[in-house]
């Protein structure tokens, strides 16, 4: 059974996932509307990865017969001076993500709940991912900076990015 404290953070990650969800969407509206698909596209799949984490968040908690409790998602900005300023925001928003799982662990290690940190280390290994994927974008946002061929290539490149179901969603 999860202690009130680990149920209560496990709810509130579920909606900061959500929120992620919305953040990404809207970075990749914002791209599109600026003419780079290829960036909009990384944004949508991102955007559809945090969806899933949600879910797996969601799903977690229903196998250890918890209740989910959604609540309204924040606002989130809708525009962005350029690439570089939505990957270094996503960079700094992926961070935040991080220190969120890191309390979950935290809470989940203080409880001996070790089903919880045997859930919570995949999305561990998944938040060190996060940070050096938004690393290695923005180092490709800035390796191209005022060459628009060269911004042109990797949004065309960007454009090839598909979407693969997390493994904790995985059919088996």
């Amino acid at each position: 059974m999860l202690s009130q404290k680990l149920h209560d953070a496990l709810n509130a990650q579920i909606n900061a996932e959500l929120w992620s969800a919305y953040l990404y969407l809207s970075m990749s509206m914002d791209a599109e509307t600026k003419g780079y698909k290829g960036v909009a596209n990384w944004f949508y799949i991102q955007f559809k990865e945090e969806q899933d984490h949600a879910r797996i968040f969601m799903n977690y908690l229903n196998s250890r017969d918890a209740k989910v409790d959604l609540k309204p998602i924040d606002e989130v900005p809708t525009t962005w001076n350029s690439v570089l300023d939505m990957f270094n925001q996503t960079l700094e928003h992926e961070r935040k993500v991080t220190a969120l799982i890191g309390n979950l662990a935290e809470i989940a290690k203080a409880d001996n709940d070790f089903a919880s940190v045997n859930r919570l280390v995949w999305f561990i290994d998944e938040q060190v991912e996060e940070e050096e994927t938004a690393r290695d974008m923005i180092a490709s946002v800035e390796a191209v900076e005022g060459n628009k061929y060269g911004m042109y290539m990797l949004d065309k490149e960007l454009s090839a990015r598909v979407y693969a179901e997390p493994s904790p969603l995985a059919k088996n």
